[in-house]
């Protein structure tokens, strides 16, 4: 018998350590007038796919006008501050503004990226060749967001969409894949994108609220940062062609679970009138008691004892996530041979905290937040989530004996009924498929909870999907892998072929996706007319839009698998 360990990947368990916490497309629409103006400026001349230099794509932002570049039709402002640093003094306190500037200040490449652990992924071949990380420069003075647009102080009063990155609260950046870019996403759309950067792990949600009054919301400044880039959205986002009062936040994964955390957040409120969760409708937050717990005991590991924030405040990054991560390894149950949201209740880690303030209580659990009741949502999955091949091309060999070994062993008792109900919805599947989505249907599960809360308010609707499509990538080992729905978002499936294989296939499905969350942007209604209709999610029907080659609406599709392993 092969022997296999079949872990989700290092930086999925990462992240979730870290949470205890065919169709017709929309036409590409013209560029616009004020596209082609550049902010006063004459239209580039000779051709060239980018222009950047004095009076070229040129905004006016509250703190000082800022310039950035215009490529093949669009503006792109990178590394633009929507907050001062967040190192020395202001380490653990809430986001300040950014010091105003005089002159025109360059905005052309990211910034810096929140200091954090990156997890071992890219010293996996296969996973490093998948997804192409962009690795930054990391600091403190990380409040940093991008910016595509088609227009400058134009006054079309386009959709903003606001993406939240993933990798937990633990890691990860606004910038960190090639399918992050919001280029292609706003020609296709004629919408903005913004993409930011915020504070991260122990530095954005170490609870230091027992130790003075000035940090009380220590636990939630990687989240008030969030709340900061919105800020800065509603109050200079007209300069860049966009409407403050039609932004959408969108997240996968991590980013996911910050969308859902904003939407329990009084102090997110009218900051977003759409939301999107991709694969993160995680029970995130964790309480004071349990935050307040890890703090002690890292502080501990460090050797400090009384009023510690000076020493905090001046230790290098590098001693206080050893402590912490020291710490977690010993206190915490392990994940398990699969992620399962399930098993991070009760864990220490760093992420929203319930403090009563910035965080009232843990949103969708079970209730949907009612501040957010009016709001429509999207929230989905992939099929295969963690429980893939991509490392590992001997996975594939698992026979039905391993099969049953491991569901004897994850559901005593049990095992056979969850076999029977897998097979019978795919029944021609190979024992490695069908352990693939056993092992992902909490995540799945997860998200039809929330969708339900949400569907249950009968204020705003919720749609539900769930992506199927397989990459052909390394033999197809992949599988609707975690994060493998994010190139169609971004409609830049051809940029991240190494995910998608590019090409037709990939183009016609990115078509169908792109245009839905653009769709939904504009209007909170995700349909189009390149898609089956699209029902609105509830209880009784389970709507399911199921993205693949061919796309369809299934109702209670997975019901019985569902009902198996809860």
């Amino acid at each position: 018998m092969t022997r296999l360990p079949l872990a989700a990947n290092r930086r999925a368990m990462l992240t979730g350590a870290a949470f205890a916490v065919g169709g017709l497309s929309l036409p590409f629409l013209p560029e616009t007038a004020a596209a082609r103006d550049t902010a006063g400026a004459s239209p580039p001349v000779g051709g060239e796919t980018v222009t950047a230099g004095t009076g070229i794509a040129e905004a006016q932002t509250q703190y000082g006008k800022i310039a950035g570049y215009r490529e093949r039709g669009m503006f792109a402002f990178k590394g633009v501050p929507y907050g001062d640093t967040t190192g020395g003094a202001n380490r653990f306190l809430p986001p300040r503004p950014p010091k105003p500037w005089t002159g025109v200040r360059s905005t052309r490449s990211y910034g810096l990226v929140a200091p954090q652990d990156k997890g071992n992924g890219r010293l996996n071949d296969d996973e490093a060749f998948l997804f192409q990380w962009n690795d930054s420069v990391e600091g403190e003075d990380c409040l940093r967001l991008n910016i595509w647009t088609p227009g400058l102080a134009d006054k079309a009063g386009r959709p903003v969409m606001v993406w939240l990155h993933g990798g937990g609260f633990a890691a990860g950046s606004g910038n960190d894949l090639p399918a992050f870019d919001g280029h292609n996403l706003a020609k296709r759309g004629d919408v903005v994108v913004v993409t930011l950067n915020h504070r991260l792990n122990l530095l954005g949600f170490l609870d230091v609220s027992a130790h003075g009054s000035a940090y009380a919301q220590s636990g939630n400044v990687g989240m008030l940062d969030i709340v900061a880039a919105l800020a800065w959205v509603r109050d200079n986002i007209a300069h860049f062609g966009g409407d403050p009062k039609c932004v959408t936040i969108f997240g996968q994964s991590g980013g996911g679970a910050k969308v859902s955390t904003l939407m329990g957040m009084p102090a997110a409120k009218g900051l977003f009138h759409r939301a999107i969760v991709q694969s993160g409708s995680f029970l995130v937050s964790t309480t004071q008691e349990r935050s307040r717990r890890l703090t002690d005991l890292t502080l501990r590991e460090l050797g400090i004892s009384g009023d510690p924030i000076a020493r905090l405040q001046a230790m290098p990054y590098a001693d206080l996530v050893r402590a912490s991560n020291a710490v977690m390894a010993r206190e915490n149950r392990p994940m398990g041979p699969v992620f399962d949201p399930r098993r991070l209740v009760g864990n220490l880690g760093f992420g929203p905290v319930i403090d009563g303030d910035v965080l009232p209580a843990t949103p969708f659990a079970p209730d949907a937040p009612s501040i957010t009741a009016d709001v429509p949502m999207i929230i989905g999955t992939t099929v295969n989530e963690f429980a893939t091949a991509i490392n590992h091309p001997e996975y594939e060999a698992m026979t039905l004996d391993d099969l049953r070994r491991r569901l004897g062993a994850m559901f005593p008792g049990r095992a056979e009924a969850v076999l029977a109900a897998f097979r019978t919805h795919t029944p021609h599947a190979s024992p490695f498929d069908l352990w693939s989505r056993i092992a992902s249907a909490p995540v799945r599960g997860a998200a039809i909870k929330q969708a339900t809360s949400k569907a249950a308010q009968r204020r705003a609707p919720a749609y539900l999907y769930w992506f199927e499509w397989q990459t052909k990538v390394l033999g197809g080992r992949p599988r609707a892998f975690h994060c493998a729905e994010i190139p169609f978002v971004f409609a830049n499936a051809e940029r991240s072929a190494h995910m998608t294989g590019g090409g037709p296939r990939a183009a016609a499905l990115e078509a169908r996706i792109a245009d839905a969350w653009i769709a939904f942007a504009r209007t909170g209604n995700p349909n189009h007319a390149g898609l089956p209709a699209w029902h609105p999610y509830d209880a009784t029907t389970q709507a399911t839009m199921l993205f693949d080659d061919r796309c369809r609406l299934a109702e209670g599709v997975d019901r019985a698998e569902q009902a198996s392993v809860a």
